[in-house]
C-alpha cells in the first residue's frame, strides 16, 4: 500500500475577506476530490485571507498510479486563477 501526501501553500491576491477566501479554496478542494477521488483539506492558515495550505491525500496500491494522480492534482492547483502556489511538496508513505 501507497500513501501520497501533496501539500500546496497558496497565495490568494483577489480574497478581501474570510468569505472571498472560503469559496476560492472549498471550490478547488471540491474539483479536486471530484476529479481525483483524492482526500482534500485546508491544512493552515485558516485565518489568514490572503493564504491557504491545502492537502490531498490518495491511497494506491501502485507507487506510480498514486505518483500520476497527484502530478494531475499539481496542473489543476497550478492552473487556478486566483491562486498562486507559493511553495508546494510530495510525500510518499
Amino acid at each position: 500500500m501507497v500513501v501520497g501526501v501533496a501539500v500546496w501553500e497558496l497565495m490568494l491576491p483577489g480574497c478581501e475577506s474570510l468569505k472571498d477566501k472560503r469559496q476560492v479554496v472549498k471550490g478547488l478542494k471540491d474539483r479536486l476530490h471530484a476529479r481525483f477521488n483524492v482526500s482534500a483539506a485546508e491544512t493552515a492558515h485558516q485565518d489568514a485571507h490572503g493564504r491557504a495550505e491545502i492537502a490531498v491525500c490518495v491511497v494506491s496500491n501502485d507507487r506510480k498510479h498514486a505518483q500520476s494522480v497527484l502530478q494531475s492534482a499539481d496542473r489543476l492547483v497550478e492552473e487556478e486563477g486566483r491562486a498562486r502556489i507559493l511553495d508546494s511538496y510530495t510525500t510518499f508513505y
